[in-house]
């Protein structure tokens, strides 16, 4: 059985619940729920990952991942990984060897608690120069990122999401298949309230790409300034 698929088994077996009860509260569905707990599945793509853990009340990295505390405790309303502090002892990256992963599965999104809780604000990471390759091909894309979130009780820590996108240049992906992915890993790391991202992608084969996603509404009174980048126009 795949070690995320262990770690699910184990903490629904704890929960005590029915797989039933289990899909009502993350609002996973039953048969992909049953997929997830016998392994069939690889990796759950979207926010299913996410939603079971915290309606099991455990870390989305460490079921994901395996890595850091697996319990969270709530905070002022907030949920944070139990015995983490601020999660600065916990990190690897920051102060580390900065070595790029030789894939985005082998990167580790770190977070440390959102320093200011009592109030929204958003957060923008920009990455003029992510690189991957074309799954037919094998030649490289280039994309210009921007990713805008609005934390909840975790940010994500810059360092871990610098060396996770600089992984994706060995990774062969289409372009929405890679957009989609690097916010699906965003929002299974820190769980935030609401997460955006666009992928203008430059053209190979004469058309350019641009991707966007986001989870869902963002908060009321949250400034949310526009992206900023130009459509692909050419020369002039």
């Amino acid at each position: 059985m795949r070690p995320w698929a262990k770690r699910l088994n184990d903490a629904f077996g704890q929960s005590g619940w029915t797989k039933a009860e289990l899909s009502r509260r993350s609002g996973v569905n039953y048969d992909s729920l049953n997929k997830y707990l016998t392994g069939k599945v690889e990796q759950p793509r979207g926010d299913s990952l996410p939603r079971l853990a915290k309606s099991l009340g455990i870390s989305g990295l460490w079921l994901r991942e395996g890595v850091g505390p697996r319990d969270v405790i709530k905070t002022g309303g907030k949920a944070i990984p139990r015995g983490s502090g601020s999660g600065l002892e916990n990190l690897g990256a920051l102060g580390g060897s900065g070595t790029i992963p030789e894939s985005p599965d082998d990167a580790v999104l770190e977070t440390v608690a959102n320093p200011r809780p009592g109030g929204d604000y958003m957060v923008r990471f920009t990455c003029p120069e992510f690189t991957s390759l074309c799954p037919v091909t094998g030649q490289p894309d280039f994309a210009h990122l921007v990713i805008d979130y609005v934390p909840d009780a975790l940010i994500v820590e810059s360092k871990s999401l610098k060396l996770f996108l600089a992984s994706w240049r060995n990774h062969a992906a289409f372009h929405e298949d890679c957009t989609t992915a690097v916010a699906t890993r965003l929002v299974e790391a820190a769980d935030p309230k609401w997460l955006r991202i666009g992928g203008y992608w430059y053209p190979r084969g004469g058309i350019p790409i641009d991707v966007f996603y986001q989870t869902g509404k963002a908060p009321e009174g949250v400034w949310i300034p526009d992206q900023g980048v130009a459509p692909y126009r050419g020369r002039g």
